[in-house]
């Protein structure tokens, strides 16, 4: 049997142990499953609670559960659900009960998703959103995902795709019947002027700079500076945390600390590097090296300072911030520097900081736009996105440049148009993305 014909099953929920597990059964003996186990199968879309019991007819749980008959359900298929107590022990039971069962064995990651999108349930851009929508840490990722999961790109993408196809149609009818020119341009003329306007509408969703996809990654801010002048004071403020070792003795930090932050939505990597500096220690020069070399890919640097040494030995082309510490001790100089902003604080006291959170929080905003106006979230989709208005470039050059000839060549180009939003949404000749995409789900979903 096709592993695609057998019955998967998997832990839907969270880790173990929990109040309650879902363990959730996807494929044709997911109801001869609810029928060994549970004796039954319930009415469709009714929770319903039962004993269920291992092959032997020794209890497992007392459980509820649910059947979704295929083709109403997640996958398309045949689902069942079983919600258990979430002991490891439970689980244990449960699973070695269904793996008894012939043609039943447990999901790969990404599974059950890869099964909805191969029934029709959902489109490749959708399956991404929700791949998204799991990943994400802030509520502008969740809320960015969550437009994906409901069709934002997938539902233009394919509006895109029909007209190109309609206008498609046209010069085909247009090239039947070329012995008759009135015919063939009063058909080819217009479908043109509507491939004009489309690649108009796509193009406006290219020049887009890129922030919805950058929001997936988030903002990344380096935290720069000499040694011994409170990076990772600093660090451990924004992070509310020790994270870095904090010490009186210069290059204590020998490697790049990175943290996670939440700033009003927008996620925010803040990194601590070395303390650059000229050194004959080996270890201390590769941590100044990466750490020059993580300041120069950042978007923004905070170039902490308690002297008035500006800011010596930073390159790069990333907007800096002058942030001169230690205002409590009095050694905070006053001296300028070549920055587009300056803060004063105590990253020991704590004084300044909000300012300093505040200005970020604006830089997040600023930096990332109206994510909610991009339609491309991944390199992928841009890159297909990118393909088919070059196709319809093609398209409309060909019969320029020939005067009205070479009306085969303008049809070839919007098929490789219609092709490329095909691969946009996972329609057509996918095989060879669809496991990258699906394996980075986890395993139940």
């Amino acid at each position: 049997m096709h592993p695609r014909e057998q019955t998967i099953f998997a832990l839907s929920s969270g880790r173990p142990p929990s109040a309650i597990a879902i363990v959730r059964v996807s494929g044709p003996k997911a109801g001869v499953a609810l029928e060994k186990l549970a004796g039954k199968i319930p009415f469709p879309r009714t929770a319903t609670r039962a004993l269920i019991c291992d092959g032997k007819g020794q209890a497992i749980d007392d459980a509820i559960m649910l059947w979704f008959p295929g083709p109403a359900s997640a996958t398309g298929e045949d689902v069942a659900e079983f919600h258990i107590h979430g002991g490891r022990a439970v689980l244990a039971s449960l699973f070695a009960a269904l793996s008894a069962i012939e043609d039943v064995r447990a999901a790969e990651p990404g599974e059950f998703t890869r099964r909805a999108f191969e029934n029709g349930k959902l489109d490749l851009t959708e399956a991404e959103g929700l791949d998204d929508l799991i990943h994400a840490d802030t509520d502008r990722q969740r809320r960015q995902a969550l437009r994906q999961l409901k069709g934002l790109l997938g539902d233009r993408a394919r509006d895109w795709r029909r007209e190109i196809i309609d206008a498609s149609a046209l010069i085909e009818a247009g090239i039947d019947f070329s012995d008759e020119g009135d015919v063939s341009s009063e058909l080819i003329a217009p479908a043109l002027g509507r491939v004009k306007a489309l690649l108009g509408e796509i193009k406006e969703v290219l020049a887009a700079e890129g922030k919805a996809e950058r929001l997936r990654d988030g903002l990344i801010v380096a935290i720069a500076g000499p040694p011994n002048v409170g990076k990772s004071t600093l660090m451990n403020q924004l992070a509310r945390r020790e994270v870095a070792i904090v010490s009186p003795h210069a290059g204590t930090t020998r490697d790049i600390i990175e943290v996670q932050l939440d700033l009003d939505g927008y996620p925010v990597t803040v990194i601590d590097t070395a303390g650059i500096r000229e050194t004959d220690d080996p270890v201390e020069q590769e941590g100044v090296r990466r750490a020059r070399w993580r300041a120069a890919e950042a978007d923004l640097v905070l170039w902490l300072t308690d002297a008035d040494d500006g800011m010596k030995g930073h390159q790069g082309s990333a907007p800096i911030w002058l942030v001169r510490n230690k205002i409590d001790l009095g050694d905070a100089a006053n001296g300028k520097a070549n920055a587009a902003r300056e803060f004063r604080i105590s990253a020991v006291r704590g004084d300044g900081l909000a300012d300093l959170v505040e200005a970020l929080v604006h830089f997040a905003q600023d930096f990332f736009g109206s994510v909610e106006a991009g339609l491309i979230t991944r390199e992928r989709q841009r890159r297909l996105l990118g393909d088919t208005a070059a196709a319809l470039e093609r398209s409309l050059d060909v019969n320029l440049g020939a005067a009205g000839q070479g009306d085969e060549l303008v049809a070839e180009d919007l098929r490789s148009a219609v092709y490329c939003l095909g691969r946009l949404l996972g329609r057509v000749d996918v095989e060879d993305i669809l496991d990258v995409i699906f394996r980075d789900f986890c395993i139940g979903k």
